[in-house]
This record gives structure tokens, sequence and C-alpha cells, in this order.
């Protein structure tokens, strides 16, 4: 396998650049499936702090902690009831401080997620807004009565027809108040009215209290939601339905970016070294230009959803098989639409969408080769990449067999309306085990003890069987891991500007499975070729296209042998990654 010089420590992007984060690689950790350090069975910032070794090692630059505030956890900590507050369950403040101050000494930023479009039922401001119509907070949320001549417990009463994320209404009824209020995702977590100046006050007093504290950054959860179409008014229904689909309105709002704006103006201005990304579901490449054309001031890059909506069928849980090519067209158009204006986010996986390598790739009969394709393919693109916890292991999906080993909520509310409409309990079940959220939630695989080497109690969720041969321990300086592979990936962005600065031209390699492209900065050159399919296929570059590379350096592989030159007729193994350079 031909790689790049890889130093024990590959951390190296210069975070006094005004755009520094276009060299970094950024790891997302789960909190609650990371390490636990105490026996509970729930991963806890001790644990991070004691794993900070294999971050460092990887060679990322930022790590993203998924949330860790005080929670109910109806939604693990994404419904949040304080947000200056850690939850017990996974340490305090002060050990929040000391794993902040361990990243900085180590040259790793920290960026904390924001979730602002909504806090848990159980947050004061909530408690306030719903002890009585006449409530000075009453107006933080969205409050609205019953349809017109509709008594509340009436089917149908809801304000709007909108569906929720997590299935069912995306109204519930307060009996105490006589109103309904808004969530957009569990009802435990409802949506704040950002249309309120002192709710966007409050925001922002806490956002500037976490920077002050010494964090880097935000990841802003569903940061598009936050404007809706002040009349709030229904969404068609599709078929076989029962609540209409309310997107439309409650996304990409009226006001979204002049609060953005407010939002950088208020909180980011004046502060050097920061990362700002905004998770943005159904972002369109225009949209994604706004919010990231640095002289808006919006945010430094966002997460779109297209290309992990690909495989959705008539809904997320009956996905279907994507054609060749259909992966690499989509991340192509995104490439081309933010080459002149704003930036990508790189990432297959995260905390909300099952393993990559299982979804993507092939975790059977190519489980390596098929985890290292994807890798190339991502890391090598304009953009910065996103490695989510247990993505450079090549972690799978888990193979649940029962609903009782599920936790998610999405997963089971989705199951319990499956089963209620009449779907077999196997094929709800099949549902679940090719997409759920719980895959990605399943604890970190760090060694082949019985637990994983991730608790010495009972883990929250079940642990992947598979951990006796995927796990960190095994992968360790094995010339041939996944780990080790993805370690080159990540050394190549920092020692190379082409992989960070470079643009973007696709190129045709004949085969739609092929996916194939340059990165060109002044007299440098990358062409990664990767075969993303299970099948050989040959390569069939123009001619003129094959002169340009015919003496060029194989600079990585994830072939066990070297790969062959990029000629008309060279054959690509299942799976095969090649990455050549002409550098100057």
């Amino acid at each position: 396998m031909s790689t790049p010089a890889a130093t024990e420590t590959t951390t190296a992007t210069d975070s006094t650049a005004p755009d520094w984060w276009k060299s970094a690689v950024v790891y997302q950790v789960y909190p609650r499936s990371f390490q636990d350090s105490d026996g509970d069975g729930i991963g806890d910032l001790r644990g991070i702090l004691n794993r900070l070794d294999h971050l460092e090692r990887l060679g990322v630059d930022v790590v993203w902690l998924s949330p860790i505030y005080r929670s109910p956890q109806a939604d693990n900590g994404y419904d949040i009831s304080d947000y200056q507050d850690i939850d017990p369950v996974f340490g305090t403040l002060a050990e929040f401080d000391e794993l902040c101050a361990a990243m900085h000494a180590r040259g790793m930023k920290l960026v904390m997620d924001l979730v602002v479009n909504h806090t848990s039922d159980e947050h004061p401001w909530f408690v306030e807004s719903r002890s009585s119509r006449d409530n000075p907070k009453r107006d933080w949320y969205w409050w609205r009565p019953a349809r017109d001549g509709m008594a509340p417990g009436a089917p149908g009463a809801e304000p709007t027809n909108w569906e929720s994320f997590f299935s069912g209404p995306a109204w519930q009824f307060d009996e105490a108040s006589g109103e309904f209020y808004l969530h957009l995702f569990d009802v435990k977590q409802p949506d704040l009215n950002w249309e309120n100046s002192e709710v966007r006050a409050a925001v922002y007093e806490m956002m500037r209290w976490w920077l002050d504290r010494g964090v880097d950054g935000f990841r802003m959860d569903v940061i598009n939601l936050i404007s809706k179409h002040p009349e709030l008014p229904d969404g068609p229904v599709r078929e076989g339905r029962r609540y209409g689909d309310g997107f439309a309105y409650y996304a990409g709002g009226p006001r979204l970016h002049e609060f953005m704006q407010e939002m950088h103006r208020e909180v980011f201005d004046g502060r050097d070294g920061l990362i700002t990304v905004g998770e943005t579901p159904g972002v369109t490449v225009e949209e994604a230009q706004l919010f990231t054309d640095p002289a808006r001031r919006e945010v430094d890059m966002v997460f779109q959803f297209e290309h992990v909506g690909l495989d959705h069928g008539v809904s997320k849980f009956r996905p279907r098989v994507l054609a060749p090519g259909e992966l690499a067209a989509s991340l192509t158009r995104w490439q081309e639409g933010l080459a002149e204006i704003g930036w990508n986010s790189l990432y297959l996986s995260n905390h909300d969408q099952a393993r990559s390598v299982s979804r993507f790739g092939d975790d059977g009969d190519f489980w390596r080769q098929s985890a290292t394709a994807l890798a190339t393919m991502l890391h090598l693109q304009r953009g910065t990449p996103y490695v989510y916890q247990g993505e450079e292991l090549g972690m799978t999906n888990a193979p649940f067999a029962t609903i009782e080993e599920y936790r998610d909520v999405e997963s089971l509310n989705a199951y319990a309306e499956d089963v209620s409409s009449g779907t077999a309990m196997a094929d709800a079940i099949a549902g679940l085990r090719a997409m759920s959220r719980d895959h990605a939630r399943t604890p970190v695989q760090w060694n082949d003890s019985p637990n994983a080497g991730f608790t010495t109690g009972s883990p929250w969720i079940g642990i992947n069987p598979n951990h006796d041969r995927i796990n960190a321990a095994a992968q360790y300086d094995h010339p041939d891991s996944v780990f080790e592979y993805y370690r080159r990936l990540i050394a190549l962005r920092h020692e190379l500007p082409v992989v960070a600065h470079g643009s973007f031209e696709r190129a045709d390699a004949g085969h739609p499975a092929i996916f194939a492209f340059e990165r060109l900065l002044g007299a440098d050159r990358l062409l990664v070729v990767v075969n993303l399919s299970g099948a050989e296929h040959a390569v069939a570059f123009a001619p003129g296209f094959t002169e340009r590379w015919h003496d060029a350096e194989l600079l990585l592989t994830n072939s066990v042998t070297d790969a062959p030159a990029p000629a008309p007729g060279a054959l690509l193994g299942p799976w095969e990654a090649a990455v050549y350079a002409s550098l100057s």
C-alpha cells in the first residue's frame, strides 16, 4: 500500500489563518457512547478525556460534542432543560473545563452542539410559557388554539396538519392553558419562537457564555428551521400519510438569513479562530451559497442532506438500492455548486445516520476495501471532512433483531406507527435494521473484551458483537487497517495544500460505478479514482486525459498491492481506490 509519511501526531492545521477550517478535519463524539469512566454504562466527559490519545493519534483538528447539557434525555440530549449546565450523567462544568483545556493543550479545538430550534418541555422558559396565557414568556414558544369550530380533543383539531419528524402530529394540546404548542420533533421538544426578540437575545447571551468559557464554535442543530412562515398554513398530505408535510412552511422561513446575520453580529464578530456549521435539512445548493458566502457573515459551512436522502424509498425506513453513480453524481453537484461561493461539509456518517460502510459500502465480503474507498472518495473532495466516532475503525450497523434492542425515539415511534397501520413486524424491523439512528449509537469498539473496552458496567445500548474483530486495539499500527488509512488521509489534508484549497473537476472514467476527479492548485495536481462497487471495472479515460497522468506518482491506495497506472483498460478491483499525484 503506497502512503505518505505519517507521524505519530498529524494535527497540523494553522488555526490562526482566517480560513483555517478548510485544512481541518472534524471528529464527532457522541458522548453517551464514546467511553464510560464510572461504570454506569453511559459515556461521559471523563471518558472522553481518557481517550484523547486516540483522537490525537488519528490527527483530527476539531472535536464536536453532541449535546452534554442538562436534559431529561427524551431525545438523548437534544432536548435541553438548561443550556448553561452539564447533565450529571456526563459530568460537571469543572470536568468540562478540564476537557476543554486538555484538548487545547493537544492542539485540538472543541465545538459544542447548539440546539436552539427547540428546548425541553422541562426548560424553565417553557415551564413559565405554559403556566398561563398571559405569562411574559408565553410568546417564547409557538402556541395556537384549536382549529376554528373544533374541540381540542377532536380528530384534526390541531392548528395545522403538520407531521412531526418523529411521527404523529407536530402539535400537542396543553389542557392547563387550553392551547396547542408546536413540536417539530418529540412532544417533549417544544419549538422556540424566534420571532420574539427576547428569545434571540437569550440565545445569543448563552452562546457568548460558552465562547467566553473556551469553546471554539458551534454545530447548529436544524438551524434552518428557526424561521417559520408566520401564517403556519397546512401542508400537502402525501398518499398513505395521515398528516401533512409542512416543511415548506417551517424550513427556510422569511427571516432565516436575517436571524443568522444577527447571530453572527451579536455573537461571533470580533472573535478569531472559531468554526461554525449549520445543520440544514432540505437546503438547496443556492440556499447553501447564501448561508456560507463569507461576505454575508452567516456560517462557515452547512450540512446538506441530499446525498443521505438518496436511498430513502417511500420513507426513510423503506430504503431503496442506489444505482451505480447516484451517490457520486449528488456529491459532484454540490462540489460544483459551491465551487465559487461557499464551502462544503463532507460527511457520510453522524449520530443521525446508519453506519456508512453498511449503508453505502459492503460490510461483508469487502468490509475493509469499501470502508477505505468511501473514506478516500470523501476526504479528498473540496470541503471540510467530518469523521463520526467509530467510522475510522469501519464500525458497522448492529444486528438488532427485536424492537426491545432499539432505544431511539424516532425508531420506536416509526415502528409503532408501521405496526399499527398493518405493516408486518418483520418488515418494520427490517427497516430499522437498515436505517435506525441506533446503529450510529452503539458504543465505540476499543478492544475485544466483553464490553469492547467501553464500560465495566452494563452498556445503555447493546454492543455490536463484531467488536471481537473490529476494534481500535487491533488496528493501531497495522499498516492495512481502516484506522491507519484514515490517518494517512488526514495527513494528506494537512501536508498538501491542493487537498484543502484545490479546485474540483470531475473526470469521466467510463463506468458509472467509478468516481474519478481531479484536484488542481497551481502546478499541483491530484487524481482520485474510486470503484464504488463490488465488481471489477475497467478504467476508460479519454486518451488526452490519460497522457496528462502517464508519469504520475501513486500517492495512496487501499489495495494490498499497488494499483495500476490510470491507463485505458486498467482494471480497478472491487472497492479499489487510488490517488495519483503530480506535485511541483
